[in-house]
């Protein structure tokens, strides 16, 4: 028997759904093969949050040492640790249990002091941080280290005392995600000196160093720094220090550093009748323009005076306009008459100040402001108070070492979604190629089939060949 053509529609259907097959299955590869690079997420890192609480003060009736000519030797143990003040805001959520601090097991050197109550933090620490995805920012680093601080803050006793013992709190957090070996150190300024602080030993002029802590990742403690106060010190007002943190590790290169300034505060005084004097803190935004000190100056006697402030401000903080009334006595001193104060009277006084960059760095600081009085007839009558000068930037300033975000965090910059993280703009270029060549592949091979099925069906079709009968 002779064989038939088999009609149009077959022989379509069999060379073109295998080859649309084929096309579909390259392009689907292709396209699976680059995918994978371009839509992995990096993980997000979080750090955690100090904050400062003021000191108990404790006065004394003993006499104040003599500041430390020489150095003494190197202390091996650091100062016994505290509970850490109350974050304002919640820390971090972990699985695991809180980190603690290495405790010292050998005696303190240096003067022997009573030693304040230890304890370990309970607070929860960070999250161990995950490993960045290809193409993602860089790891955080390893190490990181943060110190904040209270105030030296006096109580009125002072003014009956010759020398008052009183403590600063020191806060250090470990922010970085390896185990480190932590120093403190800080310096006293002129008046006050260490009452023997446990750990810590002179390291020459006002300067202090301790003994070393040994803190894991995320862990956060206090401490409390032992000085005294001479009972003449409100003569050299204002007054400030500063606290220092070193933080080193076997595993990794380098150290890694914080520091923060704390203010000595007096209360108005020495105590003399007839007068009373206030002071306002001082705060500097983020954006570090201008502030205002707010002044207030009360005749509490029984007959009228004439007033007068005194302001005396740090290094770096100045009174560039003083208002009318004032005058610009030196760069950090402005001397403003009041006029005359009825008795039983108060008067104010804003004083517009601004600080340089690197004094809002070195936040919180110290002023002073003296008050004076001048009655037609009797004693002048004068006290003087410190106030504090606090600043954003000192908080906003990066901390050396510390860990960087690397998921999103909520508002990208303008030109975020633009930049190009480990090449994920290469390839999602060639995943976008690889698609449109599959995608003109695909038309290209619909487009001659469908031709081809066109020019089947308009031919004729031809008869079958008759089968001649014998």
């Amino acid at each position: 028997m002779a064989s038939m053509d088999a009609p149009p529609r077959s022989r379509a259907w069999r060379y073109g759904v295998p080859l649309l097959g084929a096309t579909l299955a390259l392009g689907v590869l292709a396209a699976i093969a680059a995918v994978p690079g371009w839509a992995t997420a990096a993980p997000g890192a979080t750090g955690p949050v100090a904050m400062t609480t003021e000191p108990d003060t404790d006065p004394g009736g003993d006499t104040p040492s003599a500041e430390p000519t020489e150095t003494d030797p190197e202390p091996t143990t650091p100062p016994p640790t505290i509970d850490p003040p109350e974050e304002t805001t919640p820390p971090p959520t972990a699985t695991t249990p809180a980190p603690t601090t290495d405790a010292p097991e050998t005696p303190a050197p240096t003067t022997a002091a009573p030693t304040p109550v230890t304890s370990t933090p309970t607070r929860p620490g960070p999250p161990p941080p995950r490993p960045p995805a290809p193409g993602s920012a860089p790891a955080p680093k390893p190490l990181g280290v943060r110190v904040t601080t209270g105030d030296v803050r006096l109580t009125p006793a002072y003014w009956n005392a010759p020398s008052t013992v009183t403590t600063l709190r020191v806060t250090v957090t470990n922010t970085g995600t390896t185990a480190e070996e932590i120093r403190l150190s800080y310096t006293l300024p002129a008046g006050l000196t260490d009452a023997g602080t446990k750990g810590c030993a002179a390291a020459g002029g006002r300067a202090y160093r301790c003994g070393r802590w040994t803190a894991k990742a995320g862990a956060r403690f206090s401490t409390l720094v032992r000085v005294r106060v001479a009972g003449d010190a409100w003569r050299r007002m204002p007054l400030s220090g500063s606290v220092a943190v070193t933080a080193s590790a076997a595993d990794a290169n380098g150290t890694a550093s914080d520091n923060e300034g704390f203010a000595v505060l007096f209360p108005p005084g020495p105590p003399v009748p007839g007068i009373a004097l206030e002071a306002d803190e001082v705060a500097f935004d983020i954006s570090g323009s201008a502030s205002e000190l707010a002044v207030r100056l009360a005749n509490t006697g029984t007959v009228d005076a004439s007033g007068r402030v005194e302001v005396v401000l740090p290094a770096g903080v100045t009174a560039p306009a003083p208002p009318p009334g004032c005058a610009t006595v030196d760069p950090t001193r402005t001397r403003c008459d009041l006029g005359a104060i009825p008795a039983g009277g108060r008067t104010g006084l804003r004083l517009p100040v601004e600080a340089t960059p690197e004094a809002q760095r070195d936040a919180p600081l110290a002023g002073a402001v003296i008050g004076r009085l001048d009655p037609r007839n009797g004693r002048t009558r004068q006290v003087q108070m410190s106030f504090r000068i606090t600043a954003a930037a000192a908080l906003a300033s990066p901390v050396a070492a510390a860990p960087a975000p690397t998921g999103s965090q909520g508002v990208l910059p303008a030109d975020a979604a633009l930049t190009d993280r480990g090449g994920s703009g290469s390839a999602r270029r060639t995943v976008i190629i690889l698609i449109a060549a599959s995608a003109l592949v695909v038309v290209l091979a619909l487009w001659l089939a469908t031709t081809s099925l066109r020019r089947r069906f308009t031919e004729p079709v031809a008869e079958p060949a008759r089968v001649p009968q014998e």
